[in-house]
């Protein structure tokens, strides 16, 4: 194949970015078990996955193969009161690993309006389900007690969504472009630019933690929010590390660094920037108003319903688990593109998460209970959802108890 402007072929560019997945994602430890999580669609980098791992000291890697017309399958034609059965073994696989000591990526890819034209009430039902079957897992997950990795690879429908007047082929093709340049797998070396990347977010989060702000406060067009921060937080971005010393990054691509709101500090109005990809269903247009921490309104002009049954899931799903701050500069937000995905789209703009926080974001919150948690500020529930509200006119002030404010952001752009 003709080798692109940076002088790789496309071959070149799929195996830096399983390299790059493996080696600064995973971080795998010699010995460790792998499972990887990947659409039939894109079986050719899960397969890469699987030979990187070994390569770096696997001792066994397998694969769950998800597939996005199964999914639609079932919640077209299964009958009523089905949708709460989930596969109990799909979910065994992750914690089975988790518990070995072992790592999990997976590769998210699917068609963001999979489900649009499906009953919401059967996606919810069948969300609520695997969601509580899960939450040991998640547990894990939220406590950084595994190294674990999320990319994402091109599938037909999410790349036609993406790229509309294109065809199948070349959408596939530009999807593929776009996300070698957000994860810097088009360049000859892009293990060592993720390591001088992951070193500067290691250095905003730090200086961040250091302000212990009381609150932040966001300000743009209609969105005026006061997001209080959890007591003792601690702000996260880039690598982070299990307790037995596995150093991992989460998410490639990663541009932010967050913490933890307090679940009953936030007050006023936000609104999204970017439309958000929930369960196979657009929500765009999102308008949340906030009091005392607490959802007491939300609308949406698309996606209603996905959005009033995502916040209707617990108690916790009415507050804030995530804070996060992104320079509308970022190299996904200059690309122009909207990914129509959460890896890519949260990572072009500074965002917010309705649902569970992140146990690592407050001093000691790992061997918490969960009232001890909650007390601190931090919030729990079986849905983590992160959506979009920075944009090129934001400014993000630092609200100390106070009441003194300090310039964190102007027009999108960190000035600390």
């Amino acid at each position: 194949m003709t080798p692109s402007s940076s002088g790789l072929t496309f071959e070149q560019k799929l195996q830096n970015y399983a390299r790059l997945a493996v080696n600064v994602g995973l971080g795998i430890r010699p010995g460790q078990r792998v499972l990887v999580q990947a659409p039939v669609d894109t079986a050719p980098l899960a397969r890469l996955l699987v030979r990187e791992a070994y390569a770096a000291g696997a001792s066994f890697v397998d694969v769950r193969w998800d597939d996005d017309d199964v999914v639609l399958a079932r919640f077209e034609l299964a009958p009523e009161g089905t949708f709460e059965t989930i596969s109990q073994w799909r979910v065994n696989a992750e914690t089975e690993v988790a518990e070995a000591g072992g790592a999990v990526i997976a590769i998210r890819a699917a068609n963001p309006g999979l489900l649009a034209g499906v009953d919401a009430a059967r996606v919810t039902a069948h969300a609520r389900a695997l969601a509580a079957y899960r939450k040991p897992y998640t547990a894990q997950v939220m406590t950084n007690r595994l190294n674990w990795n999320l990319i994402s690879a091109p599938v037909a429908g999410w790349a036609q969504v993406m790229f509309p007047d294109a065809s199948t082929e070349e959408a596939i093709s530009q999807q593929w472009d776009a996300i070698f340049a957000a994860t810097r797998a088009d360049q000859p070396d892009p293990v060592a630019l993720w390591h001088t990347h992951l070193a500067d977010l290691k250095r905003r989060r730090d200086t961040l933690t250091a302000k212990q702000y009381h609150a932040l406060h966001f300000k743009s067009g209609e969105t005026d929010l006061t997001v209080g921060l959890a007591d003792s937080h601690i702000w996260g971005g880039g690598s982070a590390q299990t307790p037995g010393g596995i150093t991992f990054t989460a998410n490639i691509p990663t541009e932010e660094v967050w913490t933890a709101p307090h679940r009953n500090r936030v007050d006023g109005v936000v609104v999204s920037t970017k439309a958000l990809s929930y369960n196979g269903v657009l929500v765009d247009g999102i308008r949340i108003r906030f009091e005392g921490g607490r959802v007491v309104e939300a609308t949406a002009t698309q996606g209603q319903d996905a959005l009033t049954q995502m916040i209707a899931t617990d108690e916790g799903s009415h507050r804030l688990g995530e804070v996060a701050l992104v320079p509308h500069s970022s190299p996904i937000s200059r690309s122009g593109l909207f990914f129509f995905n959460t890896l890519y789209d949260e990572n072009a703009a500074s965002h917010i998460a309705i649902g569970t926080a992140y146990r690592f974001n407050v001093a000691g919150g790992v061997e918490m209970s969960l009232e001890e948690f909650n007390a601190a500020g931090g919030n729990d529930s079986l849905v983590h959802v992160d959506w979009m509200i920075g944009s090129a006119d934001m400014d993000v002030d630092g609200l100390r108890a106070s009441g003194e404010r300090e310039a964190v952001m102007r027009a999108g752009e960190f000035v600390i």
